[in-house]
């Protein structure tokens, strides 16, 4: 088996561009590995005499991804072969099934690749306050399903590592599928979130890339395939017209995966790619939580009823406001959970209170981890409070 990790990995630094040649090599010799053994005469066979990587299949290749695998082992990164039994299924069935994937994680592959389903969460990185309340609803449904999922997807800014830090606050395992070198990371603002997530059991950090790829437009794109690749089915969460997680959800449908879209408003382009995607009927609109679990195939369960946003302000204040001023607190509150990012000079206007109470109300309720507000001023519910 270390043989055809190695000879896995030397195929996929050879023909990473081009996954269809690997499979029709294996297909053809029945392993990753054999193709080093093959003798001039038989690799023309295989290869044709006239092919551009006829020079590059030779035991300098091999050595080189042996020491390679080797020099990742000491920096607590693995390998597996596509060929391999504990290899995710599910992306062996696609077509560009890759010749290996490397992965960062503090579980063995049989726990991070076994049967347990698998969610991919996708979206725009310019996420509205809605897609951010959404995507953690969305994944916290999920952690209460009777097959717990492991939640896939990118660990870019936005829906991404929103999805991925709402897994592991609900219990569930995150792969994060990186767009260079398992040796890299991008983006490095997230680099705490990645080191949690290596560091979670069931969690991983997953690339097809060589080490010393550097990120570019092109392998992001060319990412999104694993992305679909791994999971049962894609939930589109917000995306504008164009974007990488409309990709992953055309790549998911091409596979024959189910795809999912949370709709929005007709005039935010954050939510247009969504809206295409249910009107093309490429997608099944996601209207609720209730019933979710088993929409995504996860069974049937009834989901936890949760307190509303001002029953849990109210609890919190109960005994650190007085009367008037909790009424005050709570009558702000429900005013921001019915009123995404409003501002506050239409709280002003909406409760009658002056600007300077409805400031300091509105800074109370951000310190202590109720609302979040922006540099404008617009408030919001905190997405872990929805």
């Amino acid at each position: 088996m270390v043989k055809e990790r190695i000879g896995a990995a030397a195929l996929g630094r050879i023909f990473g561009y081009e996954p269809l040649y690997v499979s029709g090599i294996i297909s053809r010799l029945g392993s990753a590995s054999s193709v080093f053994d093959l003798s001039a005469r038989e690799a023309d066979e295989v290869l044709g005499p006239h092919s551009k990587y006829r020079g590059k299949i030779n035991r300098a290749a091999f050595e080189g991804a042996a020491e390679e695998l080797h020099r990742l082992e000491s920096m607590g990164c693995r390998f597996i072969a596509c060929t391999e039994e504990s290899f995710p299924s599910l992306l062996r069935d696609c077509p560009d099934c890759p010749a290996g994937l490397y992965y960062r994680s503090s579980s063995s592959a049989e726990e991070l690749f076994s049967d347990r389903p698998a969610i991919a969460v996708v979206g725009t990185r310019d996420i509205s306050p809605y897609g951010r309340e959404w995507t953690r609803k969305i994944v916290d449904a999920c952690s209460q399903a009777p097959a717990k999922p492991v939640i896939v997807s990118g660990l870019a800014f936005g829906v991404d590592i929103t999805a991925h830090l709402a897994a592991l606050d609900g219990g569930l395992g995150t792969i994060a599928v990186l767009p260079c070198g398992i040796d890299d990371l991008y983006p490095a603002a997230h680099r705490m979130a990645a080191e949690r997530i290596a560091s979670s059991p069931g969690s991983a950090l997953v690339t097809d890339y060589p080490p010393g790829t550097s990120p570019v437009a092109f392998t992001f794109v060319r990412r999104n395939r694993i992305i679909a690749g791994l999971a049962g089915c894609t939930v589109l969460v917000e995306s504008k017209a164009s974007g990488g997680g409309l990709i992953t959800c055309r790549l998911a449908d091409s596979y024959g995966r189910d795809v999912f879209a949370l709709p929005g408003r007709v005039d935010d382009p954050r939510s247009a790619g969504c809206n295409a995607l249910i009107r093309a009927r490429t997608a099944e609109a996601i209207t609720g939580l209730a019933g979710l679990g088993e929409q995504l195939g996860l069974g049937r369960y009834e989901l936890r009823r949760r307190k509303d946003f001002r029953s849990l302000v109210e609890e919190f204040y109960r005994t650190r406001a007085g009367a008037s001023e909790l009424d005050s607190i709570c009558s702000l509150a429900d005013m921001i959970a019915l009123r995404r990012g409003i501002g506050l000079e239409e709280l002003c206007y909406l409760s009658g209170k002056p600007y300077n109470e409805v400031a300091r109300i509105a800074v109370r309720l951000e310190s202590d981890g109720f609302i979040c507000t922006d540099l404008t001023g617009r408030c919001t519910i905190n997405a872990r409070k929805s």
